[in-house]
This record gives C-alpha cells, structure tokens and sequence, in this order.
C-alpha cells in the first residue's frame, strides 16, 4: 500500500516489460502533483486508482503531471488524465504525440543505423517490433517545456535537472533544501540504466551518443546533498556518490571486454552484440545493440578503438 514520505508517495504500478514494475509519484505542493504516469492499460489504471484511493485521493483530484522521460512504461496513463497539465522536457513530445512523418523518420533512422552497424536486413523487422511498444504509450501534447535549473511549477523547492542518456527528453527532480531527488530511470538502485539509442532531434543531425550522455548526467550527480534517491523502478538509493561510482566503474569493465574482443579481429556491431548476448540479442534487439555501440562510442571516446568502413558500407572496429 502506498505510503506519504517527505510529501511523497510512491505508487509501484505492473508493466508487461522485462523490466516489470514501475514507480510514479504523487507530491505535495501549491499543486497536487504526479510524476510519471505507467503503462496503458486497464491494469495499471486499476491499481493506481486503488493506490491513490489509499493516499487520499482519486484520479480527478491530480491537478498536473510532470514527466521524468518518453518510454511508454512512464506516461502511458496520461490518456486516462485528459484533463491534467503534462509538462516534460521539449524532447519528449514527438514521442507523445506521434506523427507519420517522425515515425517514417524513426524507421528510416534505426534502419541506416543497423544497416551501418552490420545488422542483416533479415533482422529489421525488429525495427517494427521496437515500434510495437509504442502502443503502451499515450497520445498527449505538452503544456510546457521544462528545461535545465527550471523550478517545477506547482512545487516549491523542486528543481529541474537535465539528465540525458537512458533517454534524450530525460529530466529528474531535486529538493537540495529536504535532499530528496526523483530521477526516473537515471539513477537505478539494482540495475544498470540502459542508455537506449535514438534518431537526432533533426534529420540530419549526427546521432546521439547516449552511453557518452548519459555518463556525464551521471557524474553530475556525485556532489549533490542528496540523502534519498526515489527512482523508477525498484526501491529507493540512499547512497548516490557510491552508486554513481560503481556504476562509472563497472561500465568501463564491460568496455575493456568489448576491446579485448576486438583485440585480434576487427568486428562489426553486430557480430559484437551476437557474442556478448548470445541468449537475449533476439530478445531485446533494441536494448542489446543499444548497449553494444554505446561500448564502442565510449572506447572510441577514449581512443581505445577506431573505426573504419568496409567495401559494404558497414562500420568494422578494431583495437588500437
């Protein structure tokens, strides 16, 4: 049962994810305020609506909600909410009010990447796959932008920091006066955040690098005088610096593995990806080869590996 904290209460909602349950907030201010929203469906609605009932409220009564990120499993519900203000970053909006032309973009988008990454086109019917997950999200325009240093409307003391890498609309919120922070999927207390891959803002534009992104959000936080972590997904993270430095650490590890692999043998994404998850890279296409060329953006960074192309157009890397 959901439980008042610091003028939070966590609200633990089902997703039919791998990922499994979700976190969404309900905070106390000048205005009743929810942060995230779920997954579309009946489900989930249901339990919100019995969660929120045991906080003191029902759904009429939230009066905006404010959005950490895009991915469905975190603004699904909206379309149950129509009446509410939706504020997020400018980024999430073309994921929440999806038109033809951004979806042919997005298509087009991972179908150039994959093909430059060494992805057989037997595979991009995984493209569509990715995009099915797209029905567990809403159809919602914005009410306003929030952007970095913002205070969050309706909350006193409630900052916005900007925090791309997991995803490129990803904000999350800090109250320095009460140490409190709600950080979406940036900060996980038992998994590592997987900074997901994405078409640019503009076509045209180079890709983002979300691994090299989302590492520098993730410094950001070491110094802040945060004492509790409310996150979206599984139980809260009390110690911030010590996380953020484990999880800088144990990425370079998987990093330095990638480039042992490449030590002998020059390798494309893919065949990368197939050897280092061999059991899920069918499974979770998008989240594997999301993590596979963020390894190499890193030891590119780095400059542990280079790159060149092949006769086929298609990127090899080997181990400098």
């Amino acid at each position: 049962m959901a439980e008042w904290r610091n003028n939070v209460g966590k609200i633990v909602l089902p997703t039919p994810f791998p990922v499994g349950d979700v976190n969404v907030f309900v905070v106390k201010g000048d205005t009743l305020t929810l942060i995230d929203a779920g997954v579309k469906t009946e489900t989930a609605w249901n339990v919100f609506v019995s969660e929120l009932n045991s906080l003191g409220y029902r759904p009429e009564d939230i009066e905006q909600v404010i959005l950490t990120h895009h991915h469905p499993d975190h603004v699904g519900l909206l379309d149950y909410m129509p009446n509410c203000k939706v504020y997020a970053h400018e980024k999430a909006e073309r994921w929440l009010y999806r038109t033809e032309s951004f979806l042919d973009e997005y298509r087009t988008f991972y179908k150039e990447l994959f093909t430059k990454h060494g992805v057989p086109e037997e595979m991009f019917w995984k493209i569509r796959q990715m995009e099915g997950a797209l029905k567990y999200s809403c159809t919602r325009r914005l009410s306003s932008f929030l952007q970095e240093g913002m205070e969050v409307p309706g909350l006193p003391g409630w900052f916005v920091i900007e925090t791309p890498g997991h995803a490129q609309s990803h904000i999350s919120f800090v109250n320095e006066k009460e140490g409190v922070m709600i950080a979406g999927d940036h900060i996980l207390a038992t998994i590592s955040s997987n900074p997901l891959l994405e078409p640019p803002q503009a076509k045209g534009m180079e890709r983002p690098k979300p691994q090299l992104q989302y590492n520098e959000s993730l410094r950001r936080m070491k110094d802040l005088p945060i004492s509790i972590v409310y996150t979206g997904h599984g139980h809260e993270v009390k110690d911030l610096a010590g996380l953020v430095e484990r999880r800088l650490s144990r990425q370079h590890e998987r990093a330095m593995k990638v480039k042992e692999m490449l030590e002998h043998n020059p390798m494309n994404s893919f065949t990368i990806c197939m050897q280092l998850f061999p059991q899920a890279y069918e499974r979770e296409f998008n989240l594997t080869m999301s993590e596979t060329i963020g390894q190499l953006d890193y030891l590119e960074s780095i400059g542990a590996v280079r790159a060149n192309m092949d006769e086929d157009g298609r990127l090899l890397f080997t181990a400098v």
